[in-house]
């Protein structure tokens, strides 16, 4: 299956509420199907599917399956340079997902806060909301994989998110809903169920819309950046003389 290329992450997040021909937009227009390792060493790219398997630069030197590439000393500075800029990235990229949290945990408060109104007032659902979103953060600052940053990672924690307010709402909801009820006002009782419920389904896609529209300024402000990449590879090729593209044109 083929991966985003890692500095579109933020953006194939919110790619559920996007219409197809904008994806390419927030991707920058480029995909990876390697996975990549930011290690202090080295950068590492890693793929299952097709050879080479793995690719290791690091200094201005290349490898791919643990065979070294001979390269031109023009080669060498533009590897040296492609990882510079990956590691130049890094932080700008997960700064952006971080703070993407924060937009996703605002959104989910606004749809829980309009579900019922009530579900703010014991400061229960906001505790709920800051434990999580601080421990996804801590994830995204200590990763150093593209594993944790792409898009079923991204939705997961989204889903995180929703999920851990739907306890807290569901209690709050029981309560208030019973007490329609027992005033006599069923149909108000019904009309909050349906709104929380909604929130379960069609909630998460309304929060990732947020998400594209708060991010898609930033993620498109690295683009020439991502971009300048496919330069500096042009030409590489693995140990085995085959050309080598650890980023492609199509995302």
């Amino acid at each position: 299956m083929t991966a985003r290329w890692w500095i579109a992450f933020v953006a194939v997040c919110t790619a559920g509420g996007v219409a197809a021909q904008d994806v390419g937009q927030l991707s920058c227009g480029v995909a990876s199907t390697y996975d990549l390792t930011v290690r202090p060493d080295a950068l590492l790219f890693e793929r299952p599917e097709v050879a080479p398997h793995s690719v290791r630069l690091h200094d201005g030197s290349l490898a791919t399956d643990g065979r070294a590439v001979a390269l031109r000393a023009d080669e060498q500075d533009r590897v040296a340079l492609f990882e510079r800029d990956v590691r130049a990235l890094v932080p700008k990229a997960k700064a952006i997902a971080s703070d993407g949290v924060d937009v996703a945990a605002r959104a989910v408060r606004e749809e829980a806060g309009r579900a019922s109104p009530g579900s703010l007032s014991s400061g229960e659902l906001d505790r709920v909301l800051a434990s999580r979103v601080a421990d996804i953060k801590r994830r995204i600052a200590a990763s150093q994989s593209t594993r944790d940053w792409q898009a079923d990672a991204m939705r997961a924690y989204a889903q995180e998110i929703v999920s851990d307010i739907t306890p807290v709402l569901s209690q709050d909801v029981g309560s208030e809903a019973m007490q329609l009820a027992m005033n006599g006002d069923l149909d108000g009782a019904a009309a909050l169920r349906d709104r929380v419920a909604d929130l379960s389904t069609g909630g998460q896609a309304r929060v990732l819309a947020r998400l594209e529209a708060a991010l898609r300024p930033r993620v498109q402000a690295l683009c020439p950046a991502v971009r300048q990449l496919l330069d500096l590879q042009s030409g590489w090729r693995d140990a085995s003389g085959q050309p080598l593209m650890l980023i492609e044109t199509g995302g």
